[in-house]
């Protein structure tokens, strides 16, 4: 595990930020990254915006990374008369993984829960051979209505509680998605040596529900090649086919091809191949038929287009309660986007 900084990637996952709300964990990204860049600031919807500046850049070419801070949680909207919480979900959850959930609700300080349902020993037969819903579960604060009330208010809200920890070879726990990404920027920006072009490293907001921060910050910033940093399926598992295999772990970091919001331009595809194979960076292709990241809004929002694609790290059990990940990959991630910034300028972009 000596290859990742355990301790920063710990305290990156748990720093909560939901949708909307991710003032903490940018403040954490500002503190670790203030002193490697040249200018840094935060735009109106609330993207943090790093700029670190070109040595051989006379056309002022701009080259965008985009990691997005907010991770998948969930909102208040009502307090019943015993004093459990009900919540709409921000981003996308599988309702059978909720079970039992621990949760923070962080209204006036951050309250411990758990996320509750009908015990299966007084469900119906037909109760127990569906599905659960999100509608189906509430919170429990282990506090009576008044105390709630006084602590918690609607629009509150909600992320998941859980610690990191190392599994075997692997390091598992919650928002995995996207805050490994959050941390692979950060070390990019320490690592980084003098790069060609200007560098514009974006930690995007919102992306969970709309890919909302990156098409602000790529209309805004109008990069020339943008490279989006975000998880990809890992279904590397029991039941698989091995056509049906997008990644897998500890085969390296993941050159995104395809998925259901961006075609990638074959030539940052070919690119980022290249930059793998010349330094020796383990790397695998990534195709996901559903599904998008950011690498939309790169590509698209800017007035002129961008040569865009992803890096995506490999992770099991993507949108649930605990997310799985191999820190070879983290670390080839790191140093492919490393190699990128640097050697962007020897690279030939024409169209063939």
């Amino acid at each position: 595990m000596s290859e990742i900084n355990i301790d920063l990637l710990s305290k990156v996952l748990r720093t909560p930020g939901a949708p909307g709300h991710e003032s903490r964990i940018r403040n954490l990204v500002i503190e670790q990254i203030k002193k490697v860049v040249d200018e840094h600031y935060t735009d109106h919807i609330g993207n943090l915006i790093c700029i670190k500046k070109g040595t051989q850049n006379p056309e002022g070419k701009k080259l965008m990374f985009a990691a997005h801070l907010d991770e998948i949680s969930f909102m208040v909207t009502h307090i019943d008369d015993q004093g459990f919480i009900k919540f709409h979900t921000l981003g996308g959850f599988d309702p059978k993984t909720l079970t039992s959930m621990r949760v923070l609700v962080h209204g006036k300080k951050d309250l411990p829960g758990v996320m509750g349902s009908k015990p299966i020993h007084i469900m119906s037969p037909e109760e127990r051979n569906k599905a659960p819903k999100i509608k189906d579960f509430y919170i429990d604060l282990g506090l009576p209505k008044e105390e709630v009330e006084t602590l918690v208010s609607i629009g509150d809200t909600i992320t998941r509680h859980q610690e990191m920890m190392e599994m075997g070879n692997l390091l598992s726990g919650k928002s995995f998605d996207n805050r490994v990404s959050v941390y692979i920027l950060i070390e990019v920006l320490k690592q980084l040596n003098e790069v060609p072009y200007d560098v514009y490293a974006v930690f995007t907001v919102q992306e969970e529900v709309g890919l909302r921060g990156a098409n602000v910050a790529g209309h805004q910033i109008n990069p020339d090649f943008g490279i989006a940093i975000d998880v990809t399926i890992a279904n590397d598992t029991p039941g698989v086919p091995g056509h049906e295999k997008v990644t897998e772990l500890g085969k390296g970091t993941a050159v995104k091809i395809y998925d259901a919001s961006t075609i990638c331009d074959y030539r940052m595809v070919k690119f980022l191949k290249e930059t793998a194979d010349k330094n020796d960076i383990d790397w695998q292709p990534e195709i996901l038929t559903a599904g998008g990241t950011d690498t939309a809004g790169l590509q698209r929002m800017g007035k002129n287009g961008a040569i865009a694609g992803a890096v995506s790290i490999p992770l099991r059990y993507v949108h649930q309660v605990t997310e799985t990940a191999h820190p070879h990959d983290i670390k080839s991630s790191i140093d492919i986007l490393r190699k990128a910034a640097e050697n962007i300028n020897d690279f030939n972009w024409q169209h063939e």
